[in-house]
């Protein structure tokens, strides 16, 4: 949107002071508006230059009148251009009172963002992760960009943000950031939230989500069959830190622990249950819910292999996410399974081929993941061919009585 500028200064003759001085006033105009301050400098209206809004000659006090003015003139064209690169209408009003530091009670998105980006920050380890800040911060980063692309400008008012802006910003995610449909969908959920903190807050009345839906694609996140697993089980690795990686990796198959919770996983977490069988009892890294696993004696087995090889508590010797994902990957070539595997593969496999293919209920599933929404578990879950096989065959046997009966 095209706008005029300008300021000028001029002197104020129904001011005249006792010392035969007049104030000099500035002048600002922004798309016909006008606004009008005192400079604070007063001059002889003798020594005035009405023609060149400046002192006239060229002695020292000319000279350092004018040096003044030039900088309140650069200083006010500065505040026009940080007004202008927060609001879509601009009055001189605004730019005189961002000039003299009087609050416009706005606020722009990403001060609001980094704002809550330093209190997420200044909260890992407490409440929060590291990881929840880098998501964060990846999505302020992403925003920042999108709006130098889009609108040319540093940073936004936050009452701007409009329905189209949201659309926009998933397009911008997907076509110039080369974001999948649900990576981008992400990114717009957490920006949302930042949405919610400005409505909370007053900063804003109407929502802009308001009748904007976030779509997630269904995606197959993949599992082990059981055969699979069998073939990872049963080989023999020549490299001991593969054998490593498969031992934990299987040990996350049979218990359903994501990878952080395997890599901090101590002693203390192992305890005897109600029961007398030895259980995982362990609270979510991600969700800080509390998670209690039987260990089966898959897992058992692993743990016993590796007991007391580790000074400082742990149990397993889990490398680094980055390590462990590129040592599957060979462990995947090596066994022949042609399957993008990952270690949260494993979580996925405990839902589907360990638990829920054998007749597990979901309840109970969702609980040994952790999970606080059971809708979260029927994410992993998949009803697998051989699971309806056998409940079929299971409700043949329990029909027999019937199918006897009939007479046809």
């Amino acid at each position: 949107m095209r706008t005029t500028f300008n300021t000028l200064f001029f002197l104020k003759r129904s001011g005249l002071k006792k010392d035969g001085t007049m104030p000099i006033m500035a002048r600002i105009t922004v798309n016909g508006t006008v606004a009008h301050f005192s400079t604070k400098l007063s001059i002889q209206p003798e020594n005035w230059d009405a023609r060149s809004n400046r002192a006239k000659g060229r002695d020292r006090s000319a000279k350092e009148m004018n040096l003044l003015l030039s900088e309140i003139q650069s200083s006010v064209t500065m505040s026009y251009h940080e007004v202008r690169s927060m609001e879509e209408i601009i009055t001189a009003e605004q730019v005189k009172n961002n000039f003299l530091g009087i609050s416009q009670n706005h606020k722009t998105i990403l001060n609001l963002f980094r704002e809550h980006n330093e209190n997420i920050k200044s909260l890992i380890g407490i409440s929060k992760t590291k990881a929840t800040h880098q998501k964060y911060d990846r999505t302020y980063k992403h925003l920042e960009a999108f709006i130098k692309h889009k609108y040319n400008r540093s940073d936004m008012n936050i009452k701007l943000i409009n329905h189209s802006f949201i659309v926009d910003f998933n397009v911008y995610l997907q076509s110039e950031m080369k974001c999948s449909e649900n990576t981008a969908a992400k990114f717009v959920q957490l920006f949302k939230s930042i949405i919610i903190i400005a409505r909370n807050n007053g900063y804003i009345v109407t929502d802009p989500f308001a009748n904007y839906q976030i779509r997630f694609k269904k995606v197959d996140r993949g599992y082990l069959t059981e055969d699979e697993l069998k073939l990872i089980l049963e080989k023999r690795f020549s490299c001991k830190r593969l054998e490593q990686v498969r031992d934990v990796f299987i040990f996350s198959c049979f218990t359903g622990l994501a990878y952080i919770d395997v890599k901090n996983l101590k002693k203390e977490n192992i305890k005897k249950g109600f029961d007398s069988n030895l259980w995982i009892m362990t609270k979510r890294k991600k969700t800080n819910v509390q998670s209690n696993i039987l260990l089966l004696d898959v897992p058992l087995k692993i743990l016993k292999k590796y007991e007391g090889k580790f000074d400082d508590g742990r149990v397993l010797p889990v490398l680094s996410n980055q390590k462990m994902n590129a040592y599957l990957k060979e462990i995947a070539d090596i066994c022949g399974i042609n399957k993008n595997i990952s270690f949260h593969l494993a979580r996925h496999t405990f839902a589907t081929t360990v638990t829920l293919a054998k007749g597990v209920s979901i309840e109970s599933v969702s609980k040994m993941l952790g999970h606080s929404d059971i809708k979260t578990t029927q994410i992993y879950a998949r009803i697998t061919n051989e699971k309806i096989s056998h409940d079929m065959s299971e409700l043949s046997g329990k029909l027999t009585t019937l199918s006897e009966a009939v007479n046809l």
